[in-house]
């Protein structure tokens, strides 16, 4: 089915959402106010939080999924905690129900698996909410690559910390923090995962690793690459920080301020040329200031809000039968890969 088809003929997608705790609430909020959309219902265990958002957004309350399917919907959020996202996704797709499943897909690799098989037996869409990959710097960085000659990464550098919240202590920070990067990096190479990884956590305030450094290594056919990632939770300040050098470039995100930079390599190359030559001369380039040197770009960054984009990018693939930008196969190499990266922490010890 092509992209400019639409399989509801124009009427509005019936939308749901499974769970409307931290997340779901935001996403029961967009399918509410989002045009071409009308949000059926909410789903969710605690009685007076579905009511107060079915209030809030003039829908109504389901205890069960079942109840949900019962009032008819095309496309539901999946916002449940992590180990619930099997038992309320099946049913939907097993009824052709498209799906967005907050990330991760599920808090284990089996069980990931068995969620994208079914996705895939059934033929219905499945995306995961890997929000980052929407959020406005990033999509701009995108823009940029797209607009410039490709940058082919070489060395990846993320620093993602924060204190700690709290709210996912159920599982470790690779599977609570790390895996938006997991998710990044793994985009930034073409959906292939690590040939080689290192890794080193330690659990300090829960049972799982409240921090990890992971050393990820890819073999390409364009050449080898490294991306160096750390998570913590226990962090006495929040930073979300990546750096990407290719051989075109250099390219620096900060998310939470969602600024960014570029630096071309086409852009400096006579600059190069002559700092070069003046090295090969033996000339005191002591007084050089590098800043003043390069050509640093700022990317071009705009306020839409990421959980808008990430939903209205479900619905366009809802409503043309497309592949999602981070489908079942996508979010099962992140989980995959954040598995062996706390199975690696596990083999320092």
């Amino acid at each position: 089915m092509t992209s400019s088809s639409d399989r509801f003929a124009g009427r509005r997608v019936r939308c749901g959402v499974v769970g409307v705790g931290r997340m779901g609430r935001h996403h029961a909020r967009v399918y509410a106010t989002l045009p071409g959309c009308e949000l059926v219902g909410v789903v969710d265990a605690d009685k007076a939080r579905r009511e107060e958002m079915a209030d809030k957004f003039d829908t109504r309350g389901f205890e069960t999924v079942q109840d949900l399917l019962a009032a008819g919907v095309d496309a539901v959020s999946v916002a449940v905690p992590t180990t619930f996202h099997k038992a309320a996704a099946a049913p939907l797709l097993e009824a052709g129900v498209a799906c967005l499943i907050e990330k991760p897909l599920a808090g284990d690799v089996d069980t990931a698996r068995s969620i994208k098989e079914l996705a895939e037996r059934t033929g219905t869409i499945l995306m995961v909410g890997h929000i980052e990959r929407f959020n406005p710097v990033m999509r701009a960085m995108q823009k940029a690559n797209a607009n410039g000659q490709p940058i082919v990464p070489r060395f990846m550098q993320v620093v993602r910390v924060s204190p700690m919240t709290f709210r996912s202590v159920d599982v470790g920070v690779v599977m609570d923090m790390m895996i938006h990067d997991i998710d990044v990096v793994l985009m930034m190479m073409g959906g292939k995962e690590p040939d080689f990884i290192r890794a080193a956590g330690v659990a300090v305030v829960t049972e799982h690793e409240d921090l990890c450094n992971a050393w990820l290594e890819f073999n390409t056919p364009a050449g080898r690459c490294v991306a160096d990632i750390t998570s913590s939770r226990l962090a006495l300040k929040t930073e979300r920080v990546t750096r990407i050098t290719g051989e075109n470039a250099y390219i620096k995100i900060d998310y939470a301020a969602k600024k960014g930079q570029v630096i071309r390599r086409t852009a400096n190359e006579i600059q190069m040329r002559e700092v070069r030559e003046q090295i090969r001369l033996g000339t005191d380039l002591t007084n050089l200031k590098w800043g003043e040197l390069v050509n640093i770009e700022d990317l071009e960054v705009d306020d839409a809000e990421p959980i808008v984009a990430e939903i209205e990018a479900f619905l366009q693939a809802v409503r043309t039968g497309d592949r999602p930008p981070i489908d079942a196969e996508a979010g099962f190499a992140n989980v995959r890969t954040a598995q062996r990266i706390v199975d690696a922490i596990k083999q320092t010890i």
